[in-house]
């Protein structure tokens, strides 16, 4: 079973300092927090009187009992709740390392109330709509009992007791959301997973939803920079925590352990309001694949053209959400389901976005897949596939160290969808490679084109995303493969979207040329006329980290990356054209 597969290490309590919020002690009580309420300066005050129960024990099906914090309106009439499920301290809205982050992206504090949980609801703001929000201390974090673990399918279990829990407080109407961004978006699957009756309607803005692919594994590669992160800098208490990275090396091919980090998408039903964006290199992929898998009739997508954070604090945004939960979670009759089932945005780069195209799926229907064929003589990209044999190669660790292939547009195009790679690939002097590829836009001149995602642009953030930090400046759609993991799984796969199943290992024999399919990043890009795409193929990170300052994976590469094209082994780019 997979729960003998985990690995566990000692955590260590939440004590003062970068991650310790104002509320981060444990004071159980209620109390209320009048209208004008200021935790701290640097935060919003509250425009309503509000009801806070403070390290609430709820327990859970095993015996193990966590503490949640609970914000709701005052008065006696009954309100639905949203949760905020994370391992990030229900009280570390008031945290240094929160207040760094709000400055590191250029968002005011004064924006929240300090009462969230980091990429949470904020209280001010929900409890003034009629609602309730819950923050709970997961399993193993803060002063709740337990070990925790890193999304996983207990966390479903544990969050539907929590559901349940909530939906019958007196003070409850019965109807339970969620809501929040990153791991507070990846908990709702594994929650609405296990289908809690009380859950009523979900808001996943943006997170991963397989960590074997895309946290721990991403293209079969060991890349576990931000796991490690994630492990070191979360999930503080009293018990063990997870030790993700332990887990990454004893198991490297897909098991029970990491199919039981993959939540079961079939039994999502629920009402799903999803939030994506191209740019989001760590969550990009999951969100798309949750919102193709997931099984529920009314979901509804949007795909903004920023980051996670400043989208999800965005007033028009958070009025944009109220409306989807007073539907179904107010049962409120507000012409919500008039929505288009998908807003998507296109993006320009050189300040002409449009952001809220509406489509009835994704990609759009009048999108259609063309193949751009790579010619190694020539360099170009072309929709017809060169009937001469050429090859384009590189030496590992010389310069320079890609390949690239360019095609230059004469008329307007717009790209939206999902991009793939099928290349033949031969390694000279190496039986395996790490494959990167990158799709760039150009301008006419052939100047790669760039765009931050942050409201800050400063000099330090243009530092540290020169070559790293992929999450805060958008340089184009990525993707990689570690080709000896090449083996397609035939039921995930689609012609668009390739599904690898690292389970096994096909390690190249010398001369061995072999066929294969790489995704992309989901697109959604405008080329007007004479400007260019491009696609660069190396052995090394074109994109660097996800994240500032955690550690680069180094490719375990050598020797001669060799990429055949025309004739029988024409390798191509498989772009989502819409229709003009």
């Amino acid at each position: 079973m997979s729960d003998d597969q985990k690995v566990f290490t000692p955590s260590q309590p939440l004590e003062p300092g970068d991650r310790y919020g104002i509320l981060s002690g444990f004071e159980p009580g209620t109390r209320t927090l009048e209208a004008g309420f200021r935790i701290a300066p640097p935060f919003r005050p509250l425009p309503v009187d509000i009801v806070f129960e403070k390290d609430v024990p709820v327990t859970l099906r095993d015996g193990v009992t966590i503490l949640v914090d609970v914000f709701r309106p005052t008065g006696t009439e009954k309100v639905p709740v949203i949760v905020a499920w994370s391992p990030y301290g229900k009280g570390q809205g008031t945290s240094a390392s929160v207040l760094g982050i709000f400055g590191m992206v250029g968002l005011d504090n004064g924006t929240v109330s300090g009462l969230e949980k980091f990429e949470g609801p904020d209280p001010a703001y929900w409890c003034a709509q009629g609602y309730a929000i819950c923050n709970p201390d997961i399993r193993g974090v803060g002063n709740s009992e337990g070990d925790s673990v890193l999304w996983d399918r207990q966390e479903g279990r544990d969050c539907y007791d929590l559901v349940e829990w909530l939906g019958v407080q007196h003070w409850c109407t019965g109807k339970v959301g969620m809501s929040g961004t990153s791991y507070l978006a990846v908990s709702q699957w594994f929650t609405a997973a296990e289908q809690p009756p009380h859950l009523a309607a979900i808001n996943p803005w943006e997170g991963v939803s397989d960590v074997y692919r895309d946290l721990v594994t991403r293209g079969g590669m060991p890349d576990t920079g931000f796991a490690g992160q994630l492990q070191d800098n979360s999930f503080f208490g009293n018990g063990r925590k997870e030790d993700i990275l332990a887990e990454a090396e004893r198991h490297p091919l897909i098991n029970g352990l990491w199919e039981n980090k993959i939540p079961q998408f079939e039994k999502v039903t629920v009402p799903a309001y999803v939030v994506a964006s191209y740019s989001n290199t760590l969550h990009t992929a999951g969100t798309f694949r949750a919102w193709r898998r997931i099984a529920s009739e009314d979901k509804w997508l949007r795909i903004h053209n920023s980051q996670e954070w400043p989208d999800y604090y965005d007033e028009a945004n958070r009025a944009d959400l109220q409306r989807f939960f007073d539907r179904y979670l107010k049962g409120e009759d507000n012409g919500w389901e008039q929505t288009p089932r998908v807003r998507y945005s296109l993006l320009d780069l050189q300040g002409g976005d449009r952001v809220d195209n509406p489509a009835d799926q994704f990609p759009p229907a009048d999108v259609t897949s063309a193949k751009y064929y790579l010619d190694g003589h020539s360099r170009t990209l072309s929709t017809t596939a060169p009937t001469a044999d050429a090859a384009a190669a590189y030496v590992v660790g010389f310069n320079p160290d890609t390949v690239s292939f360019v095609t230059r547009f004469d008329q307007e195009t717009v790209l939206v969808g999902y991009p793939k790679a099928h290349l033949w690939v031969e390694a000279k002097g190496s039986d395996d490679m790490d494959l990167f590829l990158l799709v760039q836009k150009l301008d006419a001149y052939g100047t790669p084109l760039q765009q931050f995602t942050v409201l800050n642009q400063g000099a330090r953030i243009q530092d540290v995303t020169e070559r790293g930090a992929s999450i805060l400046r958008y340089k184009g759609s990525d993707g990689r493969l570690r080709v000896s993991m090449r083996h397609l799984d035939k039921t995930l796969s689609t012609e668009d979207v390739p599904a690898h199943s690292f389970d096994r290992i096909e390690k190249l024999a010398p001369g061995e040329v072999v066929d294969v399919e790489i995704d992309l990043l989901p697109v959604g890009l405008t080329f007007h006329p004479g400007e260019q795409l491009r696609l660069v193929i190396s052995g090394r990170s074109l994109l660097g980290t996800m994240m500032p300052g955690i550690r680069e994976y180094a490719p375990a590469n050598s020797g001669q990356h060799i990429i055949h094209t025309g004739g029988d082994q024409a390798s191509y780019l498989q772009l989502p054209v819409k229709t003009p």
